[in-house]
């Protein structure tokens, strides 16, 4: 095994398969106005025989940083002499926003809105294509890692395309609690990938600017559980997976008036229709309304915000028969 940090001029050699060896990369994306350079940081793994190419990502948006975690503990755990095939492990994708801690790039753009991109676009377009060009198109399977945004938290969840039988094996195989059908955002990285025919699973779980160690552990056993059906190594010794429940529809439920937020359900919880979920009421009590359930579902996400405007989105129901 070598650890390798390789130039421009040389880095694409290291995703051609050498056994068991693990590579560092540093790829060049731009120059700040000061002329530091920003690179984008790939760890490379080739196992000992030639198998699945599997990449990780995360920090697509700069300020979700759990997925980072869960790749520097996944990259540690691997050794290439029991690994088959390859793992490109993309800690920091968003390596701008993750320097501002902000979802978005210099230019205000949000990177998962700009695939596949463009080698002469903007700054996140370019981005973009040098990901899918130097990461992407060199993997047979993709998955990744995000986090709530906007003050708000996640139940640990896959989202992907269930109507894929690959998609659907490695999703069920992932073993989040909540398998989301979800249909593809134009511009993201998910929709991109599927164009080529290349399987992705989106994890999310917890908050942004936080790290949360139920996500993170649910995200690393999860990756591993996904690279055993992958028969890249042999079974972990990790939790048992819970019965993953598949989900097809969900439902936002908004603030009907600006106020204080009191929540009275937690992450994970079944509610039945016009449950009482929180209650808003001004900054002296003496006025106070009801947040109910609008459908009977699973508590998925919810703000983490006391203070709200009407019509903000407070929780997120996974819709169940």
């Amino acid at each position: 095994m070598t650890t390798t940090s390789l130039s421009l001029e040389n880095y694409r050699e290291a995703f051609t398969f050498h056994p068991k060896q693990r590579h560092r990369l540093e790829i060049p994306i731009a120059r700040l106005p000061i002329q530091t350079q920003i690179s984008l940081p790939v760890t490379i793994l080739h196992g000992h025989k030639p198998g699945a190419t599997l990449w990780l990502s995360a920090a697509i948006h700069g300020d979700e940083i759990n997925g980072v975690e869960i790749i520097r503990q996944v990259v540690q755990k691997i050794q290439p002499k029991t690994l088959r095939g390859t793992i490109i492990a993309v800690p920091i994708v968003n390596i701008f926003g993750f320097l501002e801690q902000s979802r978005y790039l210099p230019d205000r753009r949000d990177l998962n809105r700009c695939f596949p991109g463009s080698a002469n676009g903007s700054l996140a377009s370019r981005l973009a294509h040098l990901f899918m060009t130097e990461i992407v198109q060199r993997s047979t399977h993709g998955i990744d890692l995000h986090t709530a945004s906007d003050h708000r938290t996640n139940l640990p969840q896959v989202r992907a395309n269930l109507e894929d039988g690959e998609t659907f094996r490695c999703a069920r195989a992932f073993g989040a609690p909540i398998m989301m059908h979800s249909n593809i955002r134009d511009g993201s990285l998910r929709e991109a990938a599927g164009k080529k025919g290349i399987p992705v699973l989106l994890y999310e779980g917890g908050e942004a600017l936080r790290f949360d160690t139920e996500a993170i552990r649910v995200g690393i056993e999860g990756i591993f559980r996904v690279m055993t059906a992958l028969d890249m190594c042999s079974p972990i010794a990790v939790s048992p997976p819970p019965s993953p429940r598949v989900v097809s529809q969900s439902k936002w439920v908004r603030a009907s008036r600006s106020g204080l937020l009191r929540l009275t359900v937690a992450l994970g919880e079944w509610v039945e229709k016009k449950q009482v979920l929180g209650t808003i009421s001004d900054a002296f009590g003496e006025k106070t309304v009801k947040v109910r359930a609008n459908t009977r579902g699973i508590v998925i996400c919810h703000t983490q915000k006391p203070f709200i405007h009407q019509g903000d989105a407070l929780f997120h129901l996974a819709v169940t028969e």
